[in-house]
């Protein structure tokens, strides 16, 4: 792979949420890479994340410095320490669930906690570079084809600002902000936060707008780690289906080692004041991402139907895990026919479907739907436009298979697995 062309040997660098998902990754290729690497947790997460850290190998190596976002004092002092030439801002309130029973804890962490970090850089003068962490959540419902708003619009729901083209995607950095969750706001807030302390104030940030990375560790409230995790007792006989909501949606999954790559680029290359998408630029459903897991577990898939005694034919589907990659939304991207079936509204699985009967070489697979998990999607597709970090630098290295094929190896382990 080839390497980020800044020299990080000698950097000091701060990383907020070091011990998080994505900040151990970071974490582990910034030590790798010879810079100096402190990062700011909170004393409650120093112990309950430290799986992280002892996973990549880095818990003796990375320079522990306590704090809380919350606590701007705490904030001065890691600074004071530290001496950052940059700053990855990644410490966050990062569930979309969470954020809407707890909507204020949300704001305090995720908008507060970020206008005190740049307050604390701006009183102190420190002399860095702030990359934030934003999220494609801030772009919200992303209207993919006429009869989808008109639909939404029938239903009184409101879409502001109004689409200027039809179909938004891929998505671009210009797209409107239209945030669905207290998470999205949040990440929003501090999304303009970045711009306006950079154009008022001088600091010099970059946003990174990722979309979803996944990986090994990956936390359990997400559905990629649902799945593999299933997929992984599945095949050791711990369970005998797998459980699932909406396998409907579509999703642009990257590994997350291509968005830490793409973390790296936008500190050395980054234009100030600016927001930069980080994805894959392909999208694939949920079905898949489980189809495709079962197949890399050892499966050969036939077909799969719905599980409804009095079945729709139309959702009877051969080869449903056949490639292909012709455009959509003007985008080549590798799908597989269930992809294309969904993302060209002729197939959709209803909880009245029950579940899905998988039919391999080995047995027959259920694919059971949850109603509690059931809800319909708010946002059915999602699709990057990544150019923007392309021309810099950015690059996508790593298919869906290698990411679904990382999480498998980590629920390989049976301590991994719940």
């Amino acid at each position: 792979m080839e390497e980020n062309s800044m020299n990080w040997n000698g950097k000091n660098v701060l990383i907020t949420g070091a011990n998080g998902f994505v900040g151990s990754y970071l974490a582990k290729e910034l030590l790798d890479n010879g810079s100096k690497t402190y990062g700011f947790i909170r004393p409650e997460d120093m112990v309950a994340m430290e799986k992280n850290l002892t996973d990549k190998g880095i818990k003796d190596k990375l320079i522990m410095l306590e704090g809380d976002l919350n606590d701007i004092t705490s904030l001065a002092n890691a600074l004071d320490h530290a001496q950052p030439d940059f700053i990855f801002h990644l410490a966050a309130q990062s569930s979309v669930e969470f954020s809407f029973k707890r909507p204020l804890d949300t704001q305090n962490i995720n908008i507060i906690g970020t206008a005190n970090l740049l307050e604390a850089v701006r009183i102190k003068d420190v002399d860095c570079k702030i990359i934030f962490a934003g999220s494609s959540e801030e772009y919200g419902m992303m209207l993919s084809s006429e009869e989808q708003y008109q639909q939404l619009l029938d239903k009184g729901k409101t879409i502001f600002p109004e689409p200027e083209t039809i179909p938004e995607l891929p998505v671009k950095e210009s797209n409107p902000l239209r945030p669905m969750s207290p998470y999205a706001v949040s990440k929003v807030s501090g999304d303009l936060l970045m711009q306006n302390y950079h154009h008022s104030y001088g600091l010099d940030t970059v946003v990174s707008r990722a979309f979803n990375h996944e990986g090994a560790g990956r936390g359990m409230m997400f559905v990629t780690s649902i799945i593999t995790n299933q997929v992984m007792k599945l095949k050791y006989g711990e369970t005998d289906r797998i459980t699932i909501g909406n396998l409907n949606a579509c999703r642009d999954w990257s590994h997350v080692m291509d968005i830490i790559h793409g973390y790296l680029v936008l500190a050395d290359k980054g234009r100030s004041g600016e927001a930069y998408n980080q994805g894959s630029m392909r999208t694939n459903s949920v079905l898949s991402y489980i189809l495709l897991g079962l197949e890399q577990a050892g499966w050969n898939i036939n077909r799969i139907e719905s599980l409804k005694e009095d079945k729709d034919e139309t959702k009877t589907i051969e080869d449903p895990t056949k490639m292909n990659n012709d455009p959509i939304f003007g985008v080549k991207f590798d799908k597989t026919r269930v992809d294309q079936m969904i993302l060209e509204d002729q197939l959709e699985y209803t909880l009245q479907d029950k579940g899905i009967k998988v039919t391999t070489d080995e047995k027959d697979i259920t694919i059971q739907f949850n109603p509690d998990r059931f809800r319909p999607s708010e946002i059915p597709l999602i699709l990057s436009d990544n150019r923007k970090i392309q021309k810099i630098g950015g690059k996508i290295e790593y298919t869906l298979s290698d990411v679904i094929q990382d999480q498998l190896n980590y629920f390989d382990k049976k301590e991994n697995r719940v």
